[in-house]
This record gives structure tokens, sequence and C-alpha cells, in this order.
């Protein structure tokens, strides 16, 4: 069942359906059950089996995961994101496909008039899952929303005033939706 060091690879048959209950890192085929990862094999006391990863995996995003993205095109309803990583797992790229989308409904708890009023070109956003396999996300929660943003007419960095973001540069005022967290210290390379 296992190779002589203990570790499994992708594929490595495991056992049947008849003999184990197929868990987490192993897939079912016919009856037979196979490693779908690197690692070591887990039975459980209910004869779950599992492959523990050795290796780290990329994450697979889920619903209710915050990820944090860049806003690459603003619609009329929608805000289109590339997702730049998972929050507790900044240092793997998300396995799923890494464009979402911000619906105009899911950008904060009661009505908006216009989206360009609550995100901007290029922000960057801390976001809910709330649909993983369209990747819809939300900031309707207090600590979602904007966490970096740049002025619209000079790109310059724009600062927290209270409940709006100014530009210190060309003293331009904007509105959008920010998160309680807004410009303290996000470091991923975007």
């Amino acid at each position: 069942m296992t190779k002589e060091d203990g570790l499994v690879v992708p594929g490595d048959f495991l056992g049947t359906s008849e003999e184990f209950t197929p868990g987490t890192g192993v897939y079912d085929e016919k009856g037979n059950i196979y490693a779908s990862l690197i690692g070591c094999v887990s039975i459980s006391d209910k004869r779950v089996i599992t492959v523990v990863p050795k290796v780290s995996t990329p994450p697979m995003l889920q619903e209710g995961d915050i990820v944090i993205c860049r806003i690459e095109d603003l619609r009329e309803s929608i805000a289109v994101v590339s997702i730049a990583c998972m929050l507790g797992q900044e240092d793997r790229e998300v396995a799923s496909s890494t464009q979402g989308v911000i619906h105009i409904s899911n950008v904060k708890r009661g009505y908006v008039n216009e989206l360009q009023r609550e995100l901007g070109f290029l922000d960057l956003v801390k976001a809910k899952v709330i649909d993983a396999r369209a990747l819809r996300l939300s900031t309707e929660d207090k600590d979602l929303g904007v966490v970096k943003a740049i002025c619209s007419k000079c790109k310059g960095d724009l600062k927290r005033k209270g409940n709006v973001l100014a530009c210190e540069r060309c003293k331009r005022v904007e509105s959008r939706k920010i998160a309680e967290d807004y410009g303290k210290g996000l470091s991923l390379r975007l």
C-alpha cells in the first residue's frame, strides 16, 4: 500500500472502497482508492483513508476564505479582480483561477449607487469568497474592503482621513469602501 520510505505519490493505489472511506488527498476510481497528493497515508479509527501532504500545496479557495486581490476592471455593476493570495497563505498562489468578481450588491451593506465611488482601478482589496466555483467575492463586512488605493488623478498614494481617502500630492479626496486596516502595511508582491 505504501512505498518503503512511507511516501505515496499521485496515482499510487491505496486500497478499495470496500476497505476504506476516501478522505482528503485521495480519489476513488471504480472502487479503487488512489493518492492524489505526495504525502503519508493516514487511516482513522473509522477507516477513513487520507494522504497528509508532505509538500505545501497551493490553497484551493472555499466559501468564507479571505483573499487579497487587485481591481483590474470596473464596469457598471461588477469589479473584475485578480486574486493574489489567500490570507494566511500569502506565500502560495491560489490553485484555481485567479480572476474573480465583486458584484455591486456585495460591496457593502445598504444601497450602492455607483460602483466607482466604492472601488477604484488598481485598488488592493481584502474580500471574502462567497461562491468558490464562480469566484464571487464580497467586501460587505467591516474588516473587508480597500486596503491600499492610488489617486485616480495623479496616481499618488491615498491616505485615510476619517471615512475618505486623500492624496497628499494633488489634494484630491476620494471615497471608497475602506477596510478597517487600510494602509496598515500590507507587504505583498502584486
